[in-house]
């Protein structure tokens, strides 16, 4: 005998799942086209859903795509704070943030586009969420605790700032690859290349541990 449609059994999304694959349809549209040129419609389209179903779960574009920053700011602290930094000897330490640091950002230039596009709108989304801003602090305050360790034990100079020590690391991270098309079309080197991703990850560690090295 067949069903009759109120008979059949109804299938229910799972909330959190549906959101996972919001999110991941929104962070491969808005890494592709930035804020702007990011459409809600093709956000929909990337997950077989609804314009209705993303706003009844973020209510507008601007706050899925601070959604998406979260995620991705969020990805980096995560990667961060999974390292056992307190129990490694300082130098040591500050290898595994530096090497962390370096993968995480070769494994996601999804993020490294995001933040530039985010830095084109002048930080207004970064700015306006709460969420991100405490997520960051955690690095400076874990930099902080770093550093006065490793100066008490000598492994460090003194006069350390965190958030400098902080740019350091994570500029020539984010540069190799929010500048790498354009590295390799002028100086034609495939950046993406096994050996020169391993020099520029010992490069970096190497400038780090000098620059913080005593005398």
């Amino acid at each position: 005998m067949e069903l009759k449609d109120a008979d059949r059994p109804r299938r229910t999304r799972d909330p959190d799942q549906t959101r996972r694959d919001l999110i991941d349809a929104a962070i491969a549209e808005f890494s592709e086209k930035g804020f702007s040129g990011g459409r809600v419609d093709d956000i929909a389209a990337r997950t077989r859903t609804t314009k209705r179903m993303i706003y009844y779960y973020f209510g507008s574009k601007e706050r899925l795509y601070a959604a998406v920053l979260e995620e991705m700011y969020g990805g980096m602290r995560d990667a961060e704070q999974a390292l056992p930094l307190a129990r490694l000897p300082p130098l040591l330490a500050l290898q595994r943030l530096v090497e962390t640091t370096f993968d995480h950002h070769a494994a996601h230039p999804e993020f490294v586009r995001l933040v530039s596009v985010e830095n084109i709108h002048e930080a207004r989304n970064v700015a306006a969420s709460p969420e991100i801003i405490t997520r960051n602090a955690a690095v400076i305050g874990t930099l902080r605790d770093l550093i006065t360790r490793g100066e008490r034990e000598g492994a460090f100079r003194s006069g350390l700032d965190a958030l400098n020590l902080h740019m350091l690391i994570s500029s020539f991270c984010f540069y190799r690859v929010s500048n790498r098309h354009t590295l390799t079309a002028i100086f034609g080197r495939d950046l993406l290349a096994h050996d020169t991703l391993a020099a520029h990850r010992r490069m970096i560690v190497e400038a780090v541990l000098r620059y913080v090295a005593p005398g």
